[in-house]
């Protein structure tokens, strides 16, 4: 591992990010559309840091071409599936057993939305249930895509540079220091209430705990093409899907439950984690991408 080239990324990575993040403060109150805005614009510059350093570090620093960084590949395209798919099941899982925890705040009458379209002109016409049914038609169709080219910034970070950067260390610990890096970089936005709004400070290693899990999926879909493409679209997709639940649950602290990021959306994607290596798909064997195929990795061990 080039110490130095991973010091650089983390540098340029986290600072910019930190900066993005941090910036919406210097504008307006708490909750003002000024502030809301500037949070919006801000924290989706902030997903390309990673992209950006990995792009500065390799051309810059390691003085290699950035196709190294596979942004030409694609790989094994089944895989692609599994990426869109794969959070679209996990968030129907998640909303089943946050209903299981708490059936009362189950909101069939869409009750939340009705008021909102009865205050806009002609909203009390539509139909609550249409509102919802498109909601989710683009959540798991055009949102996906979209959210993949945000999301390609930091996938081209954290599994394009710097899981390869760790996989000398065997593939385990790469996926879960790189997890926990992952998750730290988070931590100026979770402490202003993103995610777990009523934990902010606990927030920051609930995300933690999130990202490894979350992170090692994304591994897998690296590992298999070689391509930060895949885990791009998986979590484009996990940004579209991830809070679907509360459309139904209205009512719940998103903190603990019907989010993806929540303590209930650790319990899918731990059993998928599980899954992964009940079924020796993880490690994977004969891994792609930059620095999967170095003799002395062991991740390479089948």
């Amino acid at each position: 591992m080039e110490r130095k080239s991973l010091l650089w990324f983390l540098i340029i990575a986290f600072s910019l990010a930190w900066i993005l993040f941090l910036l919406p403060l210097a504008f307006g109150t708490q909750g003002s559309l000024q502030r809301q805005t500037m949070i919006t614009i801000c924290w989706a510059a902030a997903m390309w840091a990673p992209g950006v350093a990995a792009l500065i570090v390799t051309r810059r620093v390691m003085k290699m071409p950035v196709r190294q960084l596979g942004l030409g590949r694609l790989g094994e395209k089944r895989v692609y599936l599994w990426a869109w798919l794969t959070p679209i099941g996990l968030s129907l899982l998640t909303g089943l057993l946050s209903w299981l925890f708490q059936p009362d705040k189950l909101d069939l009458s869409f009750a939340v939305i009705r008021d909102a379209m009865a205050s806009a002109p002609g909203g009390a016409v539509v139909s609550p249930a249409l509102v919802v049914a498109a909601q989710i038609a683009g959540a798991i169709t055009l949102a996906p895509l979209l959210n993949t080219l945000f999301a390609l910034g930091e996938e081209l970070g954290w599994r394009g540079f710097l899981l390869p950067h760790l996989l000398p260390h065997g593939q385990p610990r790469a996926i879960l220091i790189s997890g926990l890096i992952w998750g730290i970089w988070h931590a100026p936005a979770i402490l202003q209430g993103h995610n777990y709004p009523s934990q902010p400070v606990l927030g920051v290693l609930m995300m933690i705990v999130f990202t490894v899990l979350l992170g090692a999926f994304l591994s897998w879909l690296y590992l298999r093409t070689g391509s930060p493409w895949a885990p791009a679209l998986g979590h484009g997709t996990v940004n579209a899907v991830a809070g679907l639940p509360i459309v139904f649950m209205p009512g719940v602290d998103i903190t603990y439950t019907a989010t993806l990021a929540s303590p209930v959306g650790w319990i899918p994607l731990g059993l998928l984690v599980a899954l992964l290596i009940w079924r020796r798909r993880l490690p994977v064997t004969n891994p792609q991408g930059w620095g999967a195929q170095s003799p002395e990795n062991p991740a390479t061990q089948s």
